[in-house]
């Protein structure tokens, strides 16, 4: 007997542009089964050679299988497809071509508070979720107490959830989602609304649902945990399954393939992977040395400037601004945060649109390929922060001792600079002998 509990063979997802999916009132249903026939002859028209500019393809000709018990990653840039096939397995939207068979009681963790209902406290929401998983209540029950204490919620758990914060919302849902023993178990960057320890503690949940031999699927833009907790990984591009396979050698692709270079000069204008309430927006990203020349790539020990463009949303020049960034390892894992305000720097007034610039002295980074993140606050209050990185930062080997050594190679990203000295231990061992 096949051991594999999802089949997905030539998955396709369609959207017309602009449109929300909705759900279908009887009179809808009944308008469309009347206009079939006038539908029928439509689609039968050749079609224009530019394709449909009124629709998009957010899925295309997807096809895999996931055996039980494995542990599978999906990542890929915003808007691959990535959360539409989880919607999909899920059952909460219909592909638009092809089919995904899932074999297996489902749990599914898509978006912050997924199947609860907000006028219901919390704990009558892990009854309805373990109801909807066709669980009976004395499994429930059995669960309850291990559920409430892993999602450290148990001062609210008699409140509605509508009155959670996301992260407590998140807690609870991720609790419900991995102790209520689904087969199959789907989970959707979630965990970046936790904090630090939870997400830590989520993902050992993770591994000992996936020892006891349950299968998860798991999207994530966290590349560290993506290659520390998954078997095999997905990668997705336009809609398409770009590879399929080990996890390290999948990653490995990704970064040194898919993710493009923009260090020198990207716009940023038009991202959308952004929050903060708009006063003033990034709008680009570049490096350059210390005499102003944009660098494609830079050696350890060189004096670098890290450069970022802005512009006020309404004309008004900006006030009391702070500006950080934050450099990141190829698995995504913070390297180090430096804001303006760390180094007593925050500026009163600033220019409707300008650039602000770091000055990083001797750059103390081994050679290798670091991401690199950018946020402004205005006010106290947060303008603008790109969710993914802004641009990326090429390292080559360098004279960083000035001794002609570049160091150790491999997964020690810093150079730290010291001085050794050497004293010899005998007049504390034998100092005090005969007194």
């Amino acid at each position: 007997m096949s051991d594999v509990v999802i089949h997905v063979e030539n998955l396709g997802k369609r959207y017309r542009i602009g449109e929300r999916e909705r759900y279908l009132a009887l009179r809808d249903i009944l308008a469309r089964a009347v206009s079939a026939p006038l539908r029928l002859f439509r689609a039968r028209k050749p079609s224009s050679p530019n394709g449909d500019p009124t629709h998009i393809w957010a899925l295309k000709d997807v096809s895999f299988d996931v055996h039980q018990g494995e542990v599978v990653g999906i990542i890929g840039r915003n808007g691959a497809g990535k959360t539409t096939l989880l919607k999909i397995l899920a059952r909460v939207t219909k592909p638009t071509t092809g089919f995904a068979d899932v074999r297996g009681r489902m749990g599914s963790l898509l978006e912050v508070g997924t199947g609860f209902h907000p006028e219901l406290t919390g704990r009558e929401n892990v009854f309805l979720s373990g109801a909807i998983l066709g669980m009976k209540k004395a499994e429930i029950l059995r669960k309850f107490d291990e559920i409430v204490a892993f999602s450290e919620v148990e001062k609210f758990i008699d409140t509605p959830v509508k009155h959670y914060s996301s992260g407590m919302q998140m807690r609870l849902a991720f609790a419900v989602a991995a102790h209520l023993e689904p087969e199959i178990l789907l989970i959707d960057e979630v965990l970046a609304v936790g904090d630090t320890a939870f997400q830590k503690k989520c993902l050992g949940k993770m591994g000992d649902v996936s020892r006891e031999g349950r299968t998860i699927l798991f999207v994530s833009h966290n590349m560290a945990a993506i290659e520390s907790f998954c078997h095999s990984t997905i990668l997705f591009r336009d809609g398409t399954v770009s590879q399929y396979g080990p996890t390290s050698e999948v990653i490995r692709y990704y970064i040194e393939k898919e993710v493009p270079v923009t260090s020198d000069g990207t716009d940023l204008a038009f991202r959308r992977d952004r929050s903060g309430n708009g006063a003033v927006r990034l709008t680009s990203f570049h490096i350059e040395d210390i005499h102003g020349h944009i660098m494609p790539a830079v050696q350890s020990g060189m004096d670098v400037v890290f450069v970022f463009g802005f512009e006020s949303r309404d004309g008004v020049a900006p006030r009391n601004v702070d500006m950080g960034f934050s450099l990141h390892s190829r698995l995504d894992q913070a390297l180090f945060v430096v804001y303006c305000s760390y180094l007593g720097q925050t500026f009163d007034v600033v220019p409707r649109a300008g650039v602000l610039k770091c000055h990083i002295p001797r750059l103390p980074l081994a050679s290798g390929r670091y991401g690199v993140g950018a946020r402004i606050v205005v006010g106290g209050e947060e303008a603008d922060w790109l969710r993914n990185a802004v641009g990326y930062l090429q390292v080559e080997t360098g004279d960083y001792y000035g001794t002609g050594s570049k160091g150790i190679d491999g997964g020690a990203p810093f150079l730290v600079s010291g001085t050794w000295s050497v004293s010899s231990s005998e007049a504390a061992e034998y100092g005090s002998v005969g007194l």
